[in-house]
């Protein structure tokens, strides 16, 4: 990596940027090819230039902020919630009580035509105002971007320039991102949010009297134009070096970029390359290009090396669907860099896919300590037994989740940022407790499998992705396979068959997949054998799931599970032990070993907590309240169990 003979940012600064401008929900059309009037369903991302470039410059590595607004809606925590998860300060996205947060529909018609509707009309980040940050929060930054929208209102336009006042003042390094969107200057009519140059005098007039306050200028050929107020794209440029000294980064899409540090010359030069890839969106390829220049620009790299950083980040967009989740992390950089020439269709790398799902920003958990009661046959036959009808069943599970609300309060303080507390439950039996679990910071997993199944069968049929589209994000795809490597071919091919087509489904919904695996009983292998070698042909074959649920093993078995696992997917969240109806203390007596991997996150364990208990209910022989402090002293026991040998302290929980 080439360097800058000479620092151009301060040192010892709290931030690297702080971005001041849109932040807004963009409503993406899941129905490529359609006209907008024709889509029927959407998908929700952050959006918003500034937004976009503070999400982007987080998730490659930069300490960036946030100034703007939200309204006091859902959509605003939303968005300050995304912001927050990938590591962007959010401090200073400030709630608006009296505006909406803005909203963006889009869509991709074709390769060339990208409708979008822009719902901002008194929208909370056009109110942000001087009284939402201070000197010294510009200050504590190297660098303050500005987007052009902002300078579009008289009120947000004195908003930026008493932050661009703050930090000439400070050597704070400016940025300013053309971003001309003619609809937000009210050229267009209200629903043209496509069109993306049109002539104007004022708007010209406006961007040449902030220009001389930045240090740095980019923008494609038509926000060049208009910043210059000529179509000559050459006339343009020395028409903004007559107001400003500035750096000026010409984005010419396809072709590469241009940087001007001095005198413009009457011929362009030649560009810094892009990449050739398949174009699917180009909607976000700015703001991911701004991204990875800002992260080179402020590494201290040269500007060859920094434009080939941007360049590859607006590569890997246009190649995608979104703006905000559409932008790389650094491993992905990195492999797309090593693949040389053979870019041309992203779309398809089904391990960039891969690296862009695992390798960003997440909560990595120590330890996890899980009820389940997913369970539907056995509870049926429980049912069945007592002669109950089945909601009883729902109701017996929303009790449940009562129980484990109350050991997650006795528990609080017990747990670290990297604990969790959750549920396995069903949505056929225990669709009311998974509503009531969700949106509680729960690790929560839910079955696909039909109980019993082998060949295994999906609960909804075949097509599981249909299925998972209509669930939570934060909800786990649990698949309990009955499965070994030495089963008769046609049941093992037709299982691993099943396996793959859930293994995509989850990749391209994005939840998590929580993969139980146990082997028929075979006295001729070791269990620690049977799981590792099943493991081990999952991997082969091209299934990665992100948990994997087993039996406890020996010592040695963890051992070459780790190997195994770490070998094949570094990227694994972690290994979770099911209970098979043992009793409590056996299964506690396998956590003294279990407990020593770190691989091993905790339990999921159900009938050895919850049948005894849920017999008697459903026999009415013992109250609600009763149930609950069974089930809750059965659970807690292997919570108790759990901490105790994580900790090394035998019978002895780490709280206390």
């Amino acid at each position: 990596m080439t360097v800058n003979q000479y620092p151009r940012f301060q040192e010892n600064r709290a931030l690297d940027v702080i971005c001041l401008g849109r932040l807004a929900v963009d409503l993406y059309a899941e129905q490529v090819g359609a006209r907008l009037e024709d889509v029927h369903s959407f998908s929700k991302y952050l959006g918003g230039s500034s937004g976009n470039i503070a999400f982007g410059t987080a998730r490659l590595g930069l300490k960036s902020s946030m100034l703007t607004r939200v309204g006091d809606d859902h959509m605003g925590r939303f968005l300050t919630q995304t912001l927050s998860n990938e590591g962007c300060d959010v401090s200073h996205v400030a709630v608006d009580p009296h505006r909406l947060t803005a909203l963006v529909l889009l869509g991709i018609k074709d390769r060339d035509t990208f409708p979008l509707v822009f719902y901002r009309e008194n929208c909370a980040d056009m109110a942000v105002s001087e009284d939402d940050f201070s000197e010294s929060y510009i200050a504590s930054s190297k660098s303050l971007l500005i987007t052009g929208t902002h300078l579009s209102n008289p009120d947000v336009l004195r908003t930026s320039l008493r932050a661009l006042q703050y930090a000439r003042k400070h050597d704070v390094k400016t940025v300013l991102d053309i971003d001309y969107r003619p609809v937000l200057w009210g050229l267009t009519g209200q629903a043209d949010g496509e069109t993306r140059y049109i002539a104007s005098v004022a708007v010209s007039a406006r961007l040449q009297q902030v220009l001389g306050n930045f240090d740095l200028i980019v923008g494609t050929e038509e926000e060049i134009q208009i910043a210059g107020g000529t179509s000559n794209i050459v006339d343009a440029l020395k028409a903004i070096r007559n107001v400003t000294a500035a750096t000026i980064v010409l984005k010419r899409g396809a072709d590469g970029c241009n940087v001007f540090e001095h005198n413009i010359p009457d011929l362009l030069p030649p560009v810094y390359p892009t990449f050739k890839v398949q174009v699917f969106n180009v909607l976000g390829a700015g703001d991911a290009f701004m991204s990875g220049l800002l992260k080179g620009w402020i590494d201290g790299r040269d500007w060859e090396q920094s434009c080939r950083l941007a360049n590859a980040c607006g590569a890997l967009v246009v190649s995608r669907h979104g703006c905000a989740p559409a932008m790389p992390t650094p491993t992905e950089l990195e492999y797309f860099f090593s693949r040389d020439n053979n870019r041309a269709n992203l779309e398809k790398d089904a391990l960039l896919h891969r690296l862009h799902r695992v390798s960003r920003k997440r909560r990595e958990l120590e330890n996890i300590f899980v009820f389940a009661f997913d369970h539907r046959s056995q509870l049926i036959d429980l049912a069945e037994q007592v002669d109950v009808g089945l909601e009883k069943i729902s109701e017996l599970k929303s009790l449940f989740v009562e129980a484990v609300k109350a050991s997650e309060q006795k528990y609080r303080h017990c747990f670290g940022e990297n604990d969790a507390i959750g549920i396995l439950a069903d949505e056929r039996l225990g669709q009311d407790a998974l509503n009531e679990a969700t949106g509680r910071g729960w690790w929560i997993g839910r079955p696909v499998e039909l109980p019993g199944s082998m060949p295994i069968e999906f609960e909804y049929g075949r097509s599981v992705g249909s299925n998972l589209s209509h669930w939570p994000n934060e909800h786990i795809a649990k698949c309990l396979v009955y499965y070994d490597v030495d089963q008769p071919a046609p049941v093992r091919d037709e299982q691993e068959a099943q396996m793959m087509s859930l293994y995509h489904a989850t990749q391209i919904s994005g939840h998590d997949l929580l993969l139980e695996i146990i082997p028929p009983q075979d006295d001729t292998k070791s269990r620690d054998e049977q799981i590792i070698r099943a493991i081990a042909r999952l991997y082969e074959i091209g299934v990665s799931p992100d948990w994997w649920k087993i039996e406890a093993l020996s010592s040695d078995g963890w051992q070459a599970l780790n190997e195994l696992v770490n070998r094949n997917d570094p990227y694994c969240k972690g290994v979770v032990l099911l209970g098979l109806a043992a009793p409590l203390q056996s299964i506690a007596k396998s956590f003294e070993i279990a407990a020593q991997w770190p691989l091993c996150k905790g339990f999921t364990v159900g009938r050895s907590i919850f049948h005894e208990p849920s017999k008697a209910w459903l026999e009415k022989t013992i109250t609600d309240e009763q149930l609950k402090v069974l089930v809750r002293k059965n659970f807690e026991f292997l919570f108790d169990a759990w901490l105790a040998a994580r900790s090394g302290q035998e019978g002895e929980r780490k709280c206390h």
